[in-house]
């Protein structure tokens, strides 16, 4: 089934960790070690750095009470600017389904925290895959009877993974950033922009290789996980490739922000130009399952009618999904 997309939002928080600041915490790193290796700049938490120069955020249960913004906060602010672009009231919105890799709470689910936040009173509820839960997410919708969907519903994803980094340990603290993103979304009310080639994979015999324990500390096979991440990606963008590369339309590459050189490793295997790739790892780092539809929320007044975005995203499982956002001409 095709989906409809109406608006999408994204927020990060204000406070910055740059590479300097990295650096200030004496773990053996530097801004050349972190470029040569990711290609990130920086990324956004919603822990202040006080905090985390103080405690090295030794006590992941302790960072959720430290944090100065909840998952569910930054859902929301992310779906007020969904549901502004869409041109949307909240009123209107029949459903919030969430995800995401570290949840302030194991129950409820995030959905019905940030439901609660924007004082909706819907159906509520949490499709969770890791890094992937945005794709998990956007492939249940797709495969749900659309009589039995609402007009419109959020899918909307809030992580705040640098709760879950120990600031002792250089190979994660230079990888994550917080950040929300949310989609108005309808299964029946047409819109210029629709999801189309929703996919889902899975290899369970893999779930070891990245973790992150209830009120523990992200933890992952590196090596393993990147060879991974780069051999998922290129299978899934070739395929997307294969599938919907048109004469006229302008094929472009959004890829899950884990790291820049991971995203480099793909485009030079499937031959995406420069100029067609978009990311915002090196300024966010990677914010989960936030973070490849976040691309497409920072760039939303950029996309033409004849753009394809093929977006693909990894994550602990091991999961692998695409889908592609096709931008078209207006309807009424």
């Amino acid at each position: 089934m095709t989906l409809y997309l109406h608006g999408v939002g994204h927020f990060h928080p204000k406070n910055e960790i740059d590479n300097r600041f990295l650096e200030s915490l004496d773990i053996g790193t530097d801004d050349q070690w972190i470029m040569e290796r990711v290609g990130i700049r920086s990324r956004r938490t919603a822990l202040s750095l006080d905090y985390i120069r103080e405690t090295r955020n030794a006590n992941p249960a302790a960072a959720i009470e430290a944090s100065e913004h909840s998952l569910a906060w930054m859902g929301a602010r992310a779906a007020e600017m969904a549901l502004e672009r869409a041109g949307v009231d909240k009123s209107d919105i029949g459903m919030v389904v969430g995800g995401g890799c570290s949840p302030d709470t194991a129950s409820p689910a995030e959905a019905c925290n940030i439901a609660r936040e924007l004082e909706l009173e819907v159906p509520s509820f949490d499709v969770n895959s890791a890094c992937t839960s945005f794709f998990t997410g956007m492939k249940v919708l797709s495969m749900m009877q659309p009589s039995e969907l609402p007009p419109y519903f959020l899918l909307t994803t809030a992580e705040g993974m640098t709760r879950t980094v120990h600031y002792d340990d250089r190979s994660s603290a230079v990888l994550w950033g917080d950040g929300s993103l949310s989609m108005v979304l309808s299964a029946t009310v047409p819109s210029p922009v629709q999801i189309v080639g929703n996919t889902i994979y899975s290899s369970p015999a893999g779930a070891t290789k990245v973790v992150v324990p209830r009120l523990g500390h992200f933890a992952q096979d590196g090596r393993t996980v990147q060879m991974f991440a780069i051999r998922k990606s290129a299978m899934l963008l070739k395929d997307l490739q294969a599938k919907y590369t048109e004469p006229g339309r302008d094929f472009h590459f959004i890829g899950h922000q884990a790291n820049l050189r991971m995203l480099e490793s793909v485009c030079k295997r499937c031959d995406i130009p420069e100029e067609n790739h978009h990311f915002n790892v090196d300024w966010y780092g990677n914010t989960g399952a936030s973070s490849a539809p976040s691309v497409v929320s920072m760039n939303w007044e950029k996309w033409k009618p004849d753009d394809d975005l093929a977006l693909v995203g990894v994550g602990s499982g091991l999961t692998w999904s695409s889908y592609m956002i096709r931008f078209g001409q207006e309807v009424d």
